[in-house]
């Protein structure tokens, strides 16, 4: 088993930033490609951002391209998300996955899940 805890998230101004992280425990970390993906009440979850874990290979949802950015420190087992040029369209919960295969956008191939945090921006 792998936990992912997921402190941070809150309310920011259109235009600010802000920076998610995601701490991953129990289970060994390594060898785990992780995703971050957000749901807005009253739809369905969404692929946001992924990191390989080998290569450090990025992908992104073309709605946040260029202005998020994922990253990872394997010697903390944390992901982070740095979230700038916020919009209100990117108010969400935020969900940290990690998996252990290739298919880095697709919610079911995801083994492990953190519990969410709220993340709103204002206009």
């Amino acid at each position: 088993q792998v936990q992912l805890v997921e402190p941070g998230g809150g309310l920011v101004q259109a235009g600010g930033s802000l920076r998610l992280s995601c701490a991953a425990s129990g289970r060994t970390y390594s060898g785990y490609a992780m995703g971050w993906f957000r749901q807005a009440p009253g739809k369905e979850r969404k692929f946001v951002a992924a990191i390989s874990w080998r290569s450090g290979s990025t992908y992104y949802a073309d709605s946040v391209k260029g202005r998020f950015t994922i990253s990872r420190d394997n010697a903390k087992n944390t992901v982070y998300l740095q979230m700038n040029s916020l919009k209100p369209e990117d108010t969400a919960v935020y969900y940290c996955a990690a998996q252990s295969g290739y298919y880095y956008t697709l919610t079911r191939a995801y083994d492990y899940w953190g519990q969410g945090t709220q993340v709103t921006v204002s206009s």
